[in-house]
């Protein structure tokens, strides 16, 4: 019926109404379908909840379900785990706890990842993402059990950035494992786990795309490493972490993408986030970040390019609160980078060819743009260049601008109240107080803690007027935040006025306030910062997320300025001038008393380095002492076996006292076995006493040829054969010496010869014998007197030794004394400096703390992202 009216040509409005009344049937049965099915959800999850709390309500039920993971088949483990996680899916909290109590519970679901089939593998992943999920305990067990190096072989396995659904499924659990447990990530370091994360952001080829998964499983690991380097980590968890990447190349490989072209937008957005927390408040970091140039012909500095995207409003919103948070990040606690980027806006380092721009003039032209979100940017990126840094704020005030030609230059701090005098004036693109609260932000920091800037800041008789005005005003809520600023600023130039204007002493200002605005009212106006429904989000976390730009409006850093100078703000308004001086009074005392206790901590730390290095030397001449000790030992052992062998000798040569006096002082020759040593000794008693024979034999052979000379002299006169006879006689003379042999008479004259040729043969042998073992003994002896003398050598070193130990020992104990001398005076410096800040107390005075730790920031990552497009920096 509905058809024949539809095709009816003539009845238009018939057919028309038919359409609307079955539009609106279709769509209440869209929704009525909707129900239903949403309706069948519901009651199947309800269903599903009290099967699982029938289930768990016999304990051992679960622990049968455990057992029986430990069977291979495929049947029955597979099934055991997908019924395991659809009960922690419904009940996780109570089966985690009976997963918990039971012996070896977390162990068996480990062992499901060394499954070699993947199906089971895989699902094993989705099993232990439900049992780690928001359970510290169960976490630290499976980190313990080996999990990071079982996932990570699966991720590399899968291949990376460029595997599939189980890479994704292995980074989430591994999320769960890290995220708020400090205990697995400092495991996660000390098991150099971050540098096998380093090959996951290699990004081969960029022509390759970029898919869907690919994005997500980047995107994943690039919130793993904030993960490790997340503000709300413990600092010394967080340096530690950024050092490891830094060492392994890690920051290198994610500022390689930064700089890379084709890159998505939300890759892009993420890894700027990404490097932001790797380099805050890591000085090394932030130095080589500093080095980073972007691939542009002529090279720009990675931080030009992005200051660049960030005052640029053609680029995305969450890339420029990226930025933006990237800049934050290398001033936090940078002193050394705060100055380079103040340094760029003094006259002396500006590039008079303008063929480059400097990261000082782009946060200018951002300051002074008409785009109130770049106005906001560059005030806040401009305030952390000053971040409690009182040289760099005198510094900023020598910055000079040229507004137009031919008109004198003003100083960037008259342009910045300039432009804020003139309100709504300037047409701007966005929120319409934005520039304002910008640039109040900027002033409020850069006067805070620096009186000279309040003195310049004063010196323009229109500025206080100005102040006057707005805070006096009766505006509308959307005003509300800028008169707070305004009360705020004033607070400032009043509470850190030095009153080096005549015009403008404090109390001349609070009698203005009293007088136009009202004391009361001016700390209620005050107060509308802290009661702004943004300045509570903005004082969570760190990071400038914001869901649009309109919602921009509180810097992190602000928030904690804001809550430290309301309370102080207030007291001065309401002190009198004699409460003021005696205030002053009590300054002066304090930071004469400060200046005390500090030279005296500059002396205890002094003292502090001179100790340790003389524990150093200590220890130095210990390791010294102990090598010079063994090695006396070791000579000593040696001396010791050198007179054993000596004794033994002196044993074995017992007969001759006079080779053992001449030998007394020898030692063992080397090589020379003792019982050779010993047959030696015998034939040289047993050739020296055949020596004494033959001598005695020679020397009566010698009375016996001077004999016969002188009975042939005489018979030779009467006989002419005897003178032939004594002719004869000359030539047997020397072969009878030569002989030294027994009386000849009645021997023949050849075996004179013949005895005396062997008897000097033998002779000879017996003198080199004894002059070879005379020779060694000489040698030994040498060799005994050398050794003496390193012995003596080396006690004479300990002894030295041990003399410096007692006077290092000596000095420390004076040191200690003299330590304990400066505590104690200390001691009595901090009584005093108590007494006078109970006095400042008694006065109204607030007392902040030196050491006030800084309030923990949250992390919170934003997750917006572009699909399907590609943006990169614009250079």
């Amino acid at each position: 019926m509905i058809e024949e009216m539809l095709f009816v040509p003539s009845n238009h409005y018939l057919r028309n109404t038919v359409w609307k009344w079955v539009s609106k049937l279709w769509n209440i049965l869209s929704v009525f379908c909707k129900q239903i099915e949403e309706n069948s959800t519901r009651q199947n999850e309800d269903l599903g909840s009290q099967f699982t709390e029938i289930f768990i309500k016999q304990q051992e039920n679960v622990t049968l379900l455990l057992s029986l993971l430990e069977e291979f088949d495929f049947h029955v483990r597979w099934p055991g785990v997908k019924l395991l996680t659809s009960l922690l899916k419904q009940l996780g909290p109570q089966v985690q706890q009976i997963i918990l109590v039971s012996p070896m519970g977390v162990s068996r679901l480990m062992d499901v990842l060394a499954d070699s089939r993947e199906v089971i593998r895989n699902d094993g992943v989705l099993l232990l993402q439900a049992l780690t999920r928001s359970n510290g305990a169960i976490q630290k067990i499976v980190a313990f059990e080996n999990a990071f190096e079982r996932l990570l072989d699966i991720i590399t396995e899968e291949g990376s950035s460029d595997g599939g659904i189980v890479v994704e499924d292995c980074l989430i659990l591994l999320q769960n494992l890290l995220k708020n447990n400090n205990s697995n990530q400092n495991f996660f370091k000390e098991g150099s786990y971050i540098q096998r994360m380093k090959p996951w952001f290699e990004v081969r080829d960029e022509n390759s795309g970029w898919s869907a998964q690919k994005v997500t499983s980047l995107h994943l690991m690039l919130q793993l490493v904030r993960v490790l380097v997340s503000p709300t980590n413990p600092p010394g968890a967080t340096s530690s972490c950024q050092k490891a990447m830094f060492q392994c190349g890690l920051l290198q490989q994610l500022c390689t993408i930064l700089m890379a072209t084709g890159v998505p937008a939300d890759i892009l957005t993420e890894t700027i986030n990404t490097v932001s927390e790797v380099i805050r408040g890591c000085q090394v970091n932030q130095d080589y970040f500093a080095s980073v140039n972007a691939p542009s012909n002529p090279p720009r500095p990675a931080i030009v390019v992005l200051l660049m995207s960030m005052v640029n409003e053609r680029q995305p919103f969450v890339l420029r609160c990226a930025v933006l948070y990237c800049f934050q990040c290398f001033l936090y606690k940078n002193q050394k980078g705060q100055g380079e980027i103040v340094s760029t806006l003094l006259p002396s380092t500006i590039d008079a060819t303008g063929n480059s721009v400097s990261a000082g003039q782009l946060l200018c032209g951002g300051l002074f743009s008409t785009d109130s979100l770049s106005n906001w940017c560059a005030a806040v990126a401009l305030a952390h260049a000053l971040q409690e840094n009182a040289t760099q704020k005198e510094q900023l005030l020598r910055v000079q601008l040229a507004t137009s030609i031919g008109n004198p230059p003003v100083s960037l701090l008259q342009q910045c109240t300039n432009i804020l005098s003139q309100g709504d004036k300037i047409d701007r693109r966005g929120s319409k107080i934005q520039t304002r609260v910008g640039l109040l932000m900027l002033l409020c920091t850069w006067l805070s803690n620096c009186p000279i800037a309040v003195t310049h800041f004063l010196h323009n008789t229109a500025n206080v007027p100005f102040l006057t005005g707005q805070i006096a005003e009766n505006l509308g809520e959307e005003e509300h935040l800028v008169q707070g600023l305004c009360a705020l600023l004033l607070g400032i130039s009043i509470y850190f006025n030095d009153n080096s204007l005549e015009t403008y002493l404090k109390e001349k200002l609070k009698q203005l306030i009293e007088k136009r605005i009202g004391k009361e009212n001016f700390i209620e106006k005050l107060g509308f910062i802290s009661k702004h429904e943004l300045y509570s989000r903005a004082s969570q976390k760190p990071q400038p997320n914001f869901p649009s730009p309109e919602y921009m409006i509180f810097d992190h850093e602000f928030t904690k300025l804001v809550k430290e100078l309301e309370g102080v703000i207030t007291k001065a308004i309401y002190k009198s001038s004699e409460e003021d001086k005696k205030e002053e009074e009590v300054k002066k005392t304090l930071e004469q008393h400060d200046n005390i206790v500090t030279h005296y901590k500059n002396m205890i730390r002094e003292q502090d380095l001179q100790l340790e290095e003389l524990k150093h030397q200590i220890s130095t001449l210990k390791c010294q002492n102990e090598q010079l000790q063994t090695a006396v030992t070791q000579q000593a052992s040696q001396i010791q076996q050198q007179k054993d062998q000596y004794n033994l000798l002196k044993v074995q040569r017992g007969k001759d006292n006079q080779l053992q006096g001449s030998s007394s002082d020898g030692v063992q020759v080397n090589g020379v076995q003792p019982e050779e040593i010993s047959r030696l000794r015998e034939e040289i008693d047993e050739l020296k006493s055949n020596q004494q024979l033959l001598q005695s034999q020679l020397a009566e052979k010698d009375s016996l040829i001077e004999n016969l000379k002188s009975s042939q002299a005489a018979s030779g006169l009467h006989d002419p054969s005897a003178t032939a006879a004594s002719a004869r006689d000359p030539e047997q003379v020397p072969e009878l010496k030569q002989a030294k042999s027994f009386p000849v008479q009645g021997e023949s004259e050849s075996l004179r010869a013949a005895s005396a040729a062997d008897v000097e043969g033998r002779l000879s042998a017996l003198l080199q014998e004894t002059k070879e073992l005379q020779n060694e003994i000489k040698i030994l002896s040498e060799e005994r007197t050398a050794l003496k003398e390193q012995l003596d050598s080396s006690n004479s070193t300990i002894a030295i030794l041990q003399n410096e130990k007692d006077k290092l020992e000596l000095e420390i104990t004076d040191s200690k004394k003299e330590q304990d001398d400066l505590l104690v005076l200390l001691a009595d410096q901090d009584q005093k400096i108590l007494s006078l800040k109970k006095k400042l107390k008694d006065l109204g005075h607030p007392i902040v703390e030196e050491d006030e730790l800084e309030s923990g920031d949250q992390d919170d990552e934003d997750d917006e992202s572009e699909d399907g497009k590609d943006h990169g920096l614009s250079i």
